[in-house]
């Protein structure tokens, strides 16, 4: 609730995806990895970006997209958030996306973004999108009472070729529209739960990689993450069980009977079984926090498993050191081995589909085919879940929702959404099927030099109705630099654009 007790939330979303694709059965053909494995664990295909997408253009070509899909008037908003961990700039942030969109907006006849807006960036691994979000709503509960909020989610995952990571890349970006009087989904933060914690080389991005790269036929950097697959999953699932924990503890829940009575619940998704993973331990974690009957239900997979009911309850409820691993540089120890064996009997038990697939099933389909889009993977989901409840008829009115997101390092945020009364007209111009339409899928020689920033033969993009990136800069005299600075167009609908 705001100051003056109008609820605020997200009225609306729109997403933007490159039209570039890779199918990830292809791309099984070409590595020799197993298709139906990486169908169960990571998906079915990623977009990857041309020589004229960077993380920028495809933030402001969502957020182009919200103000039109929801006739929002630009003078009203007063802060433009930018969640992401892909931004190329070290110094400007969404203040480049403004001056993009106020030239498209003046070259449609429409306003500019008010001059009295505030144009904050903000980054913590994946976990940046939800921060800008929280931002954005406090903004409208103090100084920014009776304004609009815009945040965008974007980013570009990327990976070396042939390391764990390579099919789990993607880009994208997703912008929402947060006010007071959500026509969407009303957030209490005051429900939220929160948890951080430093994990030493989770999954880090040191500017010193980018010492010895040196432009090719473009400037873009490649930004390929320093990771630990292994333990960065571990993170991922520490740190959700403690931003639960601190949710449970807000509210006066008991979380095993706060988990069964959500219907739905959308998770950061770096790949297809990382969600299903960890709300699958969050599940067993509130059994041991449960009362006997909760425990009963454990102590069945506990059997199942072999192991003693009573020291899974104690390493389900204890505090796990899990930066021990790094220090000791033992990744791929298990800091929860009587969990982990607890977890492989949930996961074939009847169970597993009831208490975990079931709540993540909305638009999960149709997500299988974004890949990691970091920052913007959560709203995207978000996205199509409310497009396959209006596909299916699905009544969410007075629904709660609930969100995990994550970030590595690592930090995770648990908020709750109460789905608005009359959704079904936001959510309709959230357009996602259109905005998936056009995909381009690529050889693996058209991915594979694209992916090595390589010039691609007989490869043309359709850009219609987006921003791209025109040129870099290179001038570095006395008095005029812009050596890496990128300048931008807009390119009209059904613009034809060569690959350079």
């Amino acid at each position: 609730m705001t100051n003056n007790d109008k609820p605020v939330g997200i009225s609306g979303l729109a997403v933007y995806l490159p039209p570039l694709r890779v199918q990830l059965r292809d791309w099984c053909d070409w590595t020799g990895n197993s298709w139906t494995k990486i169908e169960q664990v990571v998906g079915r295909s990623f977009r990857v970006t041309g020589p004229q997408h960077s993380v920028y253009t495809m933030a402001a070509t969502a957020v182009w997209r919200l103000i039109r899909q929801y006739d929002i008037d630009p003078r009203r908003i007063g802060f433009l958030g930018l969640g992401t961990e892909s931004s190329t700039d070290n110094s400007a942030g969404p203040i480049i996306l403004k001056g993009m969109l106020d030239e498209a907006l003046t070259a449609s006849g429409l306003p500019q973004i008010s001059r009295a807006c505030e144009v904050p960036e903000f980054k913590h691994a994946c976990l940046g999108g939800v921060y800008a979000m929280k931002g954005a709503l406090r903004y409208l509960s103090t100084d920014g009472r009776g304004k609009l909020a815009i945040v965008v989610c974007a980013d570009i995952a990327e990976y070396a070729r042939g390391c764990s990571g390579e099919p789990t890349q993607g880009a994208g970006a997703v912008a929402m529209l947060i006010e007071e009087n959500p026509a969407l989904v009303s957030v209490s933060l005051s429900n939220s739960g929160s948890a951080s914690a430093y994990r030493t080389l989770d999954f880090r991005k040191p500017m010193l990689r980018f010492c010895d790269q040196r432009p090719q036929e473009d400037l873009r950097i490649q930004d390929f993450p320093v990771f630990n697959g292994k333990y960065s999953t571990t993170c991922y699932i520490d740190e959700t069980l403690h931003a639960l924990r601190d949710m449970y503890k807000r509210r006066g829940l008991c979380g095993a009977d706060y988990l069964r009575s959500l219907r739905y619940i959308f998770m950061h998704r770096p790949y297809r079984r990382m969600p299903e993973t960890a709300l699958g331990y969050a599940y067993l974690a509130a059994l041991a926090a449960g009362n006997a009957d909760d425990r009963a239900e454990l102590a069945v997979y506990a059997a199942s498993a072999g192991v003693d009911p009573q020291a899974l309850i104690t390493e389900l409820t204890g505090t796990a050191d899990v930066v021990v691993l790094a220090n000791e540089r033992e990744l791929n120890s298990e800091v929860f081995p009587l969990a982990a064996a607890a977890m492989h009997a949930f996961r074939n038990s009847s169970a597993f589909g009831e208490q975990v697939l079931k709540r993540l099933a909305l638009g999960h389909d149709s997500i299988c085919d974004f890949g990691n889009l970091y920052t913007a993977a959560l709203p995207a989901w978000l996205a199509a879940g409310f497009e396959t409840a209006l596909e299916s008829n699905t009544d969410l009115d007075g629904e709660e929702l609930l969100t995990m997101g994550y970030g590595s390092g690592d930090a995770a945020e648990i908020i709750p959404f109460m789905v608005m009364p009359g959704w079904r007209d936001a959510a309709r111009r959230i357009r996602f099927d259109d905005a998936v339409q056009g995909a381009i899928d690529l050889t693996q020689s058209q991915y594979e030099r694209l992916h090595d920033r390589q010039h691609v033969n007989g490869l043309s993009l359709e850009a219609s109705d987006e921003f791209l990136v025109d040129h870099i800069g290179n001038a570095d005299s006395r008095h005029f630099r812009d050596t890496g600075i990128e300048y931008y167009r807009y390119a009209a609908p059904r613009e034809i654009a060569k690959s350079a």
